[in-house]
């Protein structure tokens, strides 16, 4: 039997694209993208203790409408060039410079992340980092990527 999210310890886990997937499997929680499902029906899915973050691009009327929904965290992106995925939109600092001032809701920056550029991201206000080739990728390993990145976060 899995335990509730609420009760698990250290890293959240969150399931891209599918709500039911992410219940049925465990997960701490879901990120939707704005053709994945609605905040309503992730939120339904994954229950009331479940993590639903919404992707936002490079909207703010999106993010608005996430916060009010109440997602627990918005994503913005691409803010570099990326090969995970197909970028529909380019995000820029001011973007995450404008949310963290005026919202509580945490903002996640997402596309094309690396060690090298992620600094200016967490200067502007980014909570979080998605992060996928900047770490699978990272010429010294993956637990020097996220070694690097945490002291990145951490301000050091």
């Amino acid at each position: 039997m899995l335990r509730p999210p609420a009760q698990r310890r250290g890293v959240a886990v969150i399931l891209n694209d599918r709500p039911d997937l992410a219940f049925e499997t465990g997960c701490d929680g879901v990120h939707i993208g704005q053709e994945d499902s609605t905040y309503a029906e992730a939120r339904k899915a994954v229950g009331p203790t479940g993590i639903v973050g919404v992707t936002c691009h490079d909207s703010r009327h999106l993010a608005m409408e996430a916060g009010e929904a109440g997602a627990d965290y918005v994503a913005f992106g691409a803010f570099f060039p990326t090969e995970t995925k197909e970028a529909s939109s380019h995000a820029d600092l001011g973007l995450l410079e404008w949310w963290s001032e005026l919202f509580t809701v945490p903002a996640v920056a997402i596309g094309g992340i690396t060690v090298d550029n992620c600094r200016p991201l967490v200067q502007a206000g980014a909570d979080f980092l998605a992060v996928s080739a900047g770490v699978w990728n990272h010429p010294d390993g993956p637990a020097a990527a996220v070694t690097a990145f945490n002291r990145v976060m951490t301000g050091g």
